[in-house]
């Protein structure tokens, strides 16, 4: 692991979170399909950063840290902005604005895994964490519905179809959340002879 900061995908990871600003305020000006593609662009930086580290063999802990907090930050500000009434233009297609309870269960997930990880530091000193393949499944919904959702913005006709996106999001965060709880379990009674 390198401690190298400026790398080729830490910089698109850097370059994903100044979109967001700009996403947003896309978003509050209604230019909806400029919003679509600043979103989609940020999105693909968030594949190519880690195909990259991989492929050039540029991981640093900079970038470990930094990847998940801009894919965050990404995700719940756009579930948020995208909650609110005043951003989505009027009339309203079917299902939108977003419903409070995806947002909720879309930043629960993540604070309870940001607590969840600060505790086991705590008890245990572990800190290697690693990303589990629902976590990212868990991303790659997310980001597919925000993707869905911007679209049946241009597209009205196609947002009946958002309920059924919408519980796949929440189904996710819950999936990946109790898998966390899982690893957390595994990671706990494994660190315990170390410390006692």
């Amino acid at each position: 692991m390198s401690l190298r900061v400026v790398t080729v995908p830490n910089l698109l990871t850097v370059l994903r979170m100044v979109l967001i600003p700009v996403f947003v305020s896309l978003l509050y000006y209604q230019k909806l399909g400029l919003a679509l593609l600043v979103f989609v662009s940020a999105g693909i930086t968030d594949g190519l950063d880690g195909l990259l580290a991989r492929r050039f063999n540029q991981k640093s802990q900079f970038g470990t840290i930094l990847d998940p907090i801009a894919d965050k930050l990404l995700l719940v500000t756009a579930f948020i902005v995208l909650s609110l009434p005043s951003i989505v233009p009027q009339p309203y297609p079917r299902h939108l604005p977003v419903p409070f309870w995806v947002t909720a269960a879309v930043i629960s997930r993540d604070i309870f895994i940001v607590v969840g990880a600060v505790t086991i530091n705590i008890v245990t000193g572990f800190r290697r964490f690693r990303p589990s393949w629902l976590g990212k499944m868990n991303t790659v919904v997310q980001i597919l519905t925000l993707v869905f959702i911007l679209t049946a913005l241009l597209i009205p006709s196609i947002s009946g179809y958002l309920p059924t996106a919408y519980t796949t999001v929440v189904a996710f965060a819950v999936l990946s959340g109790l898998h966390y709880v899982y690893l957390s379990t595994r990671i706990i009674n494994e660190e315990r002879p170390s410390v006692e």
